[in-house]
């Protein structure tokens, strides 16, 4: 029988789908954002899904959903943007909670394992505190627990996607999960990765049989900027004269180089965020026409394959594309954890088996 899984903070499925390549039943999957989960839907009508804060389900929600009492992974992506090196203010952000949240239902459905992903800057400053004392709780609730940065690009994905992940399983024994060996292959490149794609029409709409591919208007002003930056380049590669007015004095005073920037063909792309439909945001325009990347070369770069639904407009598929896992990290990531379950049902049989020569 197929291994069981819940997947909380689920977005449009990246995590889901992963997981499910890699042999998991993903019993229900939870997000509070109605559209994120119309897109679940599209994509797994067979999984239980729920629209709502995770905040407030107890462990009977999640019965109700048809979550076994013997259940193998808890998975999830609790919001990250308190914990970004990039965010300006006050430390404390109520999403940071939710990783709170997500060990309570750890605790509360006691699964065999857990995966847990979030920002680098969760191990920094503003998210170490957060982080230690996730860390703790699960080890009082009999967890031994585990976390790595991985980056995406050495798994396959063709994207530089730094990331941790936190993996927890029900037992004492140190050193039973072995995070997912890293490629030794050259990175896959942008070009590898949506050179086949035609160019989007000029009218912006999309093109045949594809409504993810069509391009986005850009004013006069960013077309005369992007047709000046070269791949790879950022808005230093522009006149100071076309530069925006905050960044007339350049990424060493104020910071990020990135935006205003093209992708490199021959490199894998920087990291997809939730606003990569505009090149103002970071290196998001195409490696070699001048516009931004569609929505369909942005789920590319996060290894989504082209079947994979997306429901909304222009700003919240992009939002759901740049926030979600990317699925080859997550098949990734699945069958390491199909082996850890596998080491922890041996290791339970044997106990069983001791036991009962014993009684």
């Amino acid at each position: 029988m197929k291994k069981t899984a819940v997947d909380l903070f689920c977005g449009a499925g990246g995590l889901s789908r992963g997981l499910v390549a890699a042999g998991f039943d993903v019993r229900a999957a939870v997000d509070n954002w109605p559209r994120a989960i119309e897109s679940y839907r599209a994509n797994f009508p067979g999984h239980s899904h729920l629209c709502g804060d995770v905040a407030k389900l107890e462990k009977s929600s999640f019965r109700q959903l048809g979550v076994p009492s013997e259940l193998d992974l808890v998975a999830g992506g609790p919001p990250c943007q308190g914990f970004s090196v990039q965010r300006i203010g006050s430390d404390f952000d109520e999403r940071n909670q939710l990783i709170h949240e997500f060990a309570r239902v750890v605790r509360d459905l006691r699964p065999k394992t857990f995966l847990m992903e979030n920002v680098p800057g969760l191990l920094g400053k503003r998210g170490r505190p957060i982080a230690e004392s996730f860390i703790e709780t699960m080890a009082a609730a009999g967890y031994s627990v585990t976390h790595r940065i991985v980056d995406a690009v050495s798994l396959g994905v063709p994207q530089v996607r730094r990331r941790v992940f936190f993996v927890g399983y029900l037992s004492s024994e140190d050193g039973l999960f072995s995070f997912p060996q890293q490629s030794t292959a050259k990175a896959i490149s942008v070009s590898d990765a949506i050179s086949d794609l035609i160019s989007p029409p000029a009218d912006f709409l999309p093109a045949p049989g594809d409504p993810l591919h069509r391009r986005t208007k850009m004013s006069p002003k960013n077309l005369q900027r992007l047709a000046l930056i070269p791949p790879g380049g950022g808005f230093e590669d522009l006149p100071v004269e076309l530069r925006v007015d905050c960044h007339k004095d350049g990424a060493d005073k104020i910071g990020h180089r990135n935006v205003y920037g093209r992708l490199d063909a021959d490199k894998p792309a920087v990291t997809i965020t939730a606003r990569f439909d505009s090149f103002t945001r970071g290196k998001f325009a195409h490696p070699v026409e001048d516009r931004n990347i569609t929505l369909r070369e942005g789920a590319r770069l996060q290894s989504f394959p082209d079947s994979h639904v997306f429901l909304g407009t222009q700003e919240e598929i992009a939002a759901q594309i740049g926030n979600s896992v990317p699925p080859t990290i997550a098949e990734a990531f699945g069958r390491s954890l199909l082996d850890l379950i596998e080491k922890l049902d041996q290791s339970h049989r044997k106990e069983t088996r001791v036991q009962s020569a014993i009684g």
